[in-house]
């Protein structure tokens, strides 16, 4: 039997909140492991605290359209996102979600869910815009999606040239929530 390899995956959450770097920096990494990837974002008409998500499809099989009903992989970063999406996750998925800003919990038994403070995690490690980071290092350790060497090659590619000190912050963040337990 051959296994396929795809993860569907919705970033969510305010504009403000990295959701659409979070999404680039995976669709990098899908790229840099020579796989299959679409990138789409999408964001409401004020980017700053409106609304922010980004479907990503990383596969080993040609993608055969950028938008996902169903993703694999949620990723909330807050409670009006986490309240919208998590039932359209897809049976034995995954939801991760910020709970310095999600408060609750998912009543399904039919998907694998984590909480990861990011946001606290953020402040407390003095790098308060990179609670994104911290959950798509949590994303990353659970799906088996990429590795973390694979994950620093496409933060890389991401930072814009003139931003590389922003590098291994940003990896010091992802290492934070690939740690977490």
């Amino acid at each position: 039997m051959v296994t396929i390899m795809l993860h569907e995956i919705l970033f969510a959450g305010f504009g403000g909140q990295g959701i659409l770097f979070s999404g680039k920096v995976a669709a990098y990494a899908g790229l840099v492991d020579n796989l299959e990837v679409s990138w789409l974002p999408s964001y409401g008409p004020e980017m700053r605290g409106g609304t922010a998500n980004c479907h990503v499809i990383i596969s080993d099989k040609p993608v055969g359209s950028p938008v996902i009903t169903t993703p694999t992989n949620l990723v909330a970063m807050n409670l009006p996102s986490f309240d919208k999406f998590e039932k359209t996750v897809a049976p034995g998925g995954i939801i991760i979600i910020d709970s310095s800003l999600i408060h609750k919990t998912s009543d399904r038994s039919d998907i694998s869910f984590y909480s990861i403070p990011a946001t606290q995690m953020a402040n407390d490690m003095d790098i308060p815009r990179l609670a994104n980071m911290i959950i798509l290092g949590k994303l990353i350790k659970v799906t088996g999606m990429a590795t973390l060497d694979t994950i620093r090659k496409a933060v890389e590619k991401s930072v814009p040239p003139t931003k590389t000190e922003l590098i291994d912050t940003n990896m010091k963040a992802i290492e934070a929530g690939y740690h977490y337990l």
